[in-house]
C-alpha cells in the first residue's frame, strides 16, 4: 500500500504546484474578486472587520474568486490560507470565509486557535442557516453580511446559538418557470379549451410544490387556463433564442494589508447553494 500512498503524494503535490497561480494576493479583509458584493456592504464589512482585528486581534477575511475549476473547495481553501497567513503567529486566531461564484461553494476555514470558539458545528450552520439561503435568494451583500456579524459575536462572545435556525428560502422562480414553459409547449396539440383547462390545473400544482403562496395559485390558475390556450393558437408558429457568453478580465493586484502568520488545520465547514 505504500507505493499507492506515495503515487497520491506524489499527484497532489504535482497538481498542487500547477494549481498556485489561481490563488490571489491578499489585499484587505474584504477581497471581492468575484465581484459579488455591492460597495456599500464590501466597505461596511471591511470597517467591521478592521474594527474586529484592532479591539481583539482575530483576523477574519472574506475572499471571494470567480471559480475555483475542478478543485473541491476544502484543498483550495487550505492553499489560500497557506499563502495569506491569516492570524496572529502564535495565537492562529484566523477565519476566512471563501465563496467560489461559479462553482456555487462556501466555506468558513477556522484557524487553529479558533476551532474551540467557532467549531466546525457552529460554521456549518452559519453556511446552511444564513449564507446558503440568502444566496439561494440572489442576496449575496445579506448572506456574506450576515455571516461576518454571527462570527465576530462568536469571536467576542456574545453569540447566541439558539438563533441559528433554518431559513424558508424564497421559490426558485426559475426552475418554476423552466417546468411550466416544458409543459406548456406539450399542450399545442391539444384544443385550446382542453389546453387551456389543463394548463389551469398544472400550473398551480406546479406552484405547490415550489412552495407558493395561496393566492399565487389562484393567479397561477388564471395565468394556467389562458396560457394553455395560447400554447395552442401559437402551436404551429416558430422562433428562436439566441444568448452571449459571460467573460471576465482583469489581473489580481495585490494592496498593503497582509496576513499576522497564523495557521490552519483544516478545522471549518462546508457547503454548496
Amino acid at each position: 500500500m505504500r507505493w499507492v500512498t506515495a503515487i497520491c503524494m506524489a499527484c497532489a503535490i504535482f497538481s498542487g504546484v500547477f494549481a498556485r497561480e489561481d490563488i490571489p494576493p491578499l489585499k484587505a479583509h474584504v477581497n471581492d474578486y468575484a465581484d459579488m458584493l455591492s460597495e456599500t456592504v464590501e466597505a461596511e464589512i471591511e470597517a467591521k472587520l478592521t474594527q474586529l482585528e484592532k479591539e481583539d486581534s482575530t483576523q477574519v477575511v472574506v475572499a471571494t474568486v470567480p471559480s475555483i475549476g475542478n478543485e473541491d473547495i476544502e484543498s483550495y481553501s487550505i492553499r489560500l490560507a497557506e499563502k495569506w497567513k491569516i492570524g496572529q503567529k502564535g495565537l492562529d486566531n484566523g477565519v476566512i470565509i471563501l465563496v467560489a461564484r461559479d462553482n456555487r461553494k462556501v466555506r468558513i476555514e477556522v484557524g487553529r486557535g479558533l476551532e474551540e470558539t467557532l467549531t466546525d458545528l457552529l460554521a456549518g450552520r452559519i453556511i446552511d442557516y444564513i449564507i446558503i439561503p440568502e444566496f439561494k435568494n440572489g442576496d449575496y451583500d445579506a448572506g456574506i453580511a450576515k455571516a461576518v456579524d454571527a462570527i465576530i459575536d462568536i469571536v467576542k462572545g456574545k453569540f447566541d446559538a439558539s438563533s441559528l435556525k433554518p431559513q424558508k428560502s424564497a421559490p426558485d422562480y426559475g426552475a418554476f418557470f423552466l417546468i411550466a414553459i416544458i409543459i406548456l409547449s406539450f399542450l399545442g396539440s391539444l384544443g385550446p379549451l382542453k389546453s387551456g383547462i389543463i394548463g389551469a390545473i398544472v400550473l398551480p400544482i406546479i406552484g405547490a410544490l415550489f412552495g407558493f403562496g395561496f393566492s399565487a395559485l389562484v393567479i397561477l390558475l388564471c395565468i394556467g387556463f389562458f396560457a394553455g390556450i395560447m400554447a395552442t393558437l401559437l402551436a404551429h408558429s416558430g422562433g428562436g433564442y439566441s444568448g452571449g457568453g459571460f467573460s471576465s478580465g482583469g489581473g489580481f493586484s495585490s494592496g498593503g494589508f497582509s496576513g499576522g502568520g497564523g495557521s490552519f488545520g483544516g478545522g471549518g465547514s462546508s457547503g454548496s447553494w
